[in-house]
Parts: C-alpha cells; sequence; structure tokens
C-alpha cells in the first residue's frame, strides 16, 4: 500500500480498487503540472495528500453525496475540494469552476487522465453561471459575505440528500466572527472530530441551508 493511501485508507476504507489508482495517481499529476504552472505552492507539494486531498474529503466526513447530486465548486483553483469528491462519489456530478484559465487547464487533463467523467471543468466567474445546483463547494476563496451573494439563487429547490440543498465550505480560524456579518443560519462541522493530524485542529466545514422559496 502506498503512503498515500496510508493517509486516505484509514477514514475511507470501503474505496474500491479503481479510487485506489486514481486517489494515488494525484500526488504524480499535480506535481507534473506543478513543474509547469504554480497551481500548488512549492512548499505544499510535500504535504499534498494531507493539506489538499485528505482537507477536500473532510465534506465527505459531514456529508455523503447521493447518486445525481449536482455539486458546484467555485474557485476550485487546481481542482480542489471537487476533484478528490469526485473521486469517492462517482456517480455524483460536479461542476468545478475557476476565473483563471490556466488552473482550468489542470483540472480538465487530471479528469480526463483519470477517467472522471462526472467532472465538467469551466473558466467562469461563479455570478456569471445560470445552472442550479444542489450543493455548492468551495475551499475558502472569500468571506462568507462576498460568497453568499454570488451563490443565494443557484440551488435546485427539491432536496433528496440527507442535508437540505445548501454551501459546504471548507474554512480555518475563526468562523463564527466571519458568519456573523450576514442574517444566514450556519451550522460548523469540526474537521478535528474525524481526521486525527494536528492539520486539521482549525479546520472546519461550514454548511449553510438554502433558505429560498420552498
Amino acid at each position: 500500500m502506498t503512503q498515500e493511501l496510508d493517509l486516505i485508507l484509514p477514514y475511507f476504507p470501503d474505496i474500491t480498487e479503481k479510487q485506489k489508482e486514481q486517489f494515488t495517481a494525484l500526488g504524480d499529476l499535480y506535481r507534473d503540472w506543478n513543474q509547469k504552472i504554480n497551481v500548488i505552492s512549492r512548499k505544499d507539494m510535500d504535504a499534498f495528500y494531507l493539506h489538499h486531498v485528505l482537507h477536500s474529503l473532510g465534506i465527505a466526513k459531514v456529508m455523503q453525496f447521493e447518486p445525481n447530486t449536482w455539486v458546484l465548486d467555485i474557485g476550485t483553483g487546481g481542482g480542489f475540494p471537487g476533484i478528490p469528491l469526485a473521486i469517492l462519489f462517482p456517480e455524483t456530478n460536479f461542476h468545478l469552476v475557476d476565473s483563471i484559465g490556466k488552473k482550468i487547464t489542470v483540472v480538465k487533463d487530471v479528469a480526463k487522465t483519470l477517467k472522471l467523467s462526472n467532472v465538467e471543468a469551466q473558466q467562469a466567474r461563479a455570478e456569471s453561471l445560470p445552472r442550479k445546483y444542489d450543493f455548492i463547494i468551495s475551499r475558502a476563496v472569500t468571506r462568507m459575505a462576498n460568497f453568499y451573494p454570488w451563490v443565494k439563487d443557484k440551488f435546485k429547490k427539491e432536496d433528496f440528500n440527507e442535508f437540505t440543498n445548501g454551501i459546504l465550505y471548507l474554512k480555518g480560524g475563526d468562523v463564527d466572527e466571519e458568519m456573523e456579518e450576514l442574517p444566514i443560519s450556519y451550522v460548523t462541522y469540526h474537521l478535528s472530530d474525524y481526521f486525527k493530524e494536528d492539520f486539521f485542529e482549525t479546520k472546519k466545514v461550514v454548511y449553510v441551508p438554502y433558505e429560498g422559496k420552498r
């Protein structure tokens, strides 16, 4: 078993052989791309599976996406959290967007190489997207007060997952202070409750349910 899988398997023991191969392949794919484009900071590449892959999978510890769920990943950068989640949930549809074209080039190549038919990557700004989704995910691209207006009209009204449709936001630091800038309800999940590594001590998933017209 590879060192990379040593980190993932204790938390996700039921992944298939194909998923193991896909997760293992991520490291080399991103190392190769990082030689051409600085997708991930050089020092972070040494902790790639901890800081990027397992961190992205923190969302899956909070909620499991049902088949045919539509998920939008805003400000995905090189594909996080969308790519690791797309490997874990092959029957869920992921739309990964970023305003920076070269990052989307990386995402498209990774998805193609890993044969992730459930990933669509697009260079776009969140507010310009016409479609609606069940969930919107992101890794703290900006303060929620900026993020929420971009996405508040982009949710489907029908729910069929364990949670009501909404935002699942990976965040560090003081969540409450930031969330109080908005009159919306939210629930905070501490990733240190799910993962034992010190890196997760301050890391959280913030869930904001969609409160539009039902």
